[in-house]
């Protein structure tokens, strides 16, 4: 009998606990995501209610692109002594009374700068902070020699960071319309919602992730935002694909429910999704590292950042997500509960058909009634028997022939009506 929950029979189940990458290259459908579906909602929900908390009683660490306010940058080659944070914000605070608000370090070798970030200052209190650091630190000019003019400061208004942020969220909106649109006529509506759901999902968890951890948020962080979008949509694409693929025509058949069609195609593109995710994933690590390692703290870091995060979280919701919600919008049609009442009818009278007969029980008394090779069997015979109910019956006597090879008329016993043959008689 076939387990109620996952359908699964204890054939299936005993082939699950197999060689895991053997399982996992093949894509039989030994894994049962879907079967579980309910313990990845209960993941995903706990994930992405950390998240909200986080964002509404945390909040983000806005860069100054957001928050307006003024950086200095000077050099950080050749210097009396060590600009570490703690002496800068001490140089600061003596200036003008109150302290940086971020002190990072940019690039390497000898293109590494010093990037200090306060508030909004005034032209004097601009003046007041670059002499307090040039006269502790003595950056040094072009010529080699200390110079005041090798400081510089840039005052960066809030408003430019509000722009990028409403185009952003333009451009989400009309993303995810065009998404549904596309979705819902290629697929369909039911696919539509729940990949729409999946990519919620990956919004959410990388700007929580941003939140919990304190990583700034700026211009370039809101633009990686938005190209892991693609990604996530893609992976379930291609899962979504595979399952209308293995769906045709299941309602006229009984080898399987949807839930389990879904789950098969599944793990027919588990390896896929794996391949894809990793080879994504390491080119951006790699700029990850360069952008931190190399170059420090800087666009390429933020974009790199960003695009880790959600092409991880992507990934996970399309797999263990997207198909589960998918299967229960459609488990809600009548139409598909009532073909996977026929399913379950159809195994328990085969199973007590086996159990009767005594023939061909496994053990425990169960028989895998949904393995692809027996239905695959079942259904070469059924084609086998229809092909042969429609060639006409031969004669018992079999052909006769006459001494000129030709076959002899009809009424002589044991012989059987000449075929036409399309060619005129002489």
């Amino acid at each position: 009998m076939a387990h109620p929950e996952t359908g699964m029979t204890r054939a299936q189940e005993r082939t699950a606990r197999g060689n895991f990458f053997s399982r996992l290259y093949t894509g039989t459908g030994a894994f049962d995501i879907v079967g579980h579906r309910r313990r990845w909602y209960m993941l995903f929900g706990a994930i992405v209610l950390i998240c909200i908390a986080s964002m509404v009683f945390r909040g983000f660490n806005l860069g100054i692109e957001f928050q307006g306010g003024t950086q200095i940058q000077f050099a950080a080659v050749g210097l009396s002594e060590d600009p570490s944070t703690p002496r800068i914000n001490q140089v600061v605070s003596a200036a003008i009374d109150k302290p940086a608000e971020s002190v990072q370090r940019a690039g390497s070798g000898g293109s590494e700068t010093v990037l200090v970030r306060t508030a909004t200052l005034t032209a004097a209190e601009q003046v007041q902070v670059k002499q307090a650091l040039f006269d502790t630190f003595h950056p040094r000019g072009s010529n080699g020699q200390p110079d005041a003019n090798a400081i510089s400061e840039t005052a960066v208004s809030s408003s430019w960071g509000g722009e990028i942020t409403t185009q952003a969220m333009i451009a989400l909106a009309v993303f995810l319309v065009l998404v549904t649109i596309f979705l819902a006529v290629y697929f369909e509506r039911a696919m539509a919602v729940a990949a729409l759901v999946a990519l919620v999902h990956d919004l959410v968890v990388t700007a929580g992730v941003y939140s919990i951890v304190g990583f700034e948020v700026s211009p370039p962080t809101v633009i990686g935002l938005l190209t892991i979008l693609g990604f996530s949509l893609y992976d379930t694409v291609v899962v979504f694909d595979k399952v209308k693929e293995n769906g045709r025509g299941l309602l006229g058949l009984t080898r399987r429910t949807y839930g389990e069609t879904a789950n098969l195609a599944l793990n027919q593109t588990l390896m896929r999704s794996i391949n894809t995710s990793l080879i994504a994933v390491l080119p951006v690590l790699g700029l990850l590292i360069v952008g931190v390692g190399v170059l420090g703290v800087g666009t390429l870091a933020d974009l790199a950042l960003v695009q880790m995060v959600g092409i991880i979280a992507g990934a996970l919701s399309s797999l263990f997500l997207a198909t589960p919600v998918l299967v229960d919008l459609k488990m809600r049609d009548r139409r598909f509960q009532q073909q996977a009442n026929r399913v379950h009818t159809r195994r328990a009278k085969q199973a007590q058909a086996v159990d009767a007969d005594g023939d061909g029980a496994v053990e425990g008394g169960d028989v895998d009634v949904s393995d692809d090779e027996t239905l695959s069997g079942e259904l070469r015979r059924e084609r086998a028997i229809a092909a042969a109910a429609g060639v006409p019956a031969r004669a018992s006597g079999g052909t006769r022939r006459t001494s000129g090879g030709r076959s002899g008329r009809s009424g002589r016993p044991g012989s059987r009506t000449e075929r036409p043959t399309g060619k005129r008689r002489r």
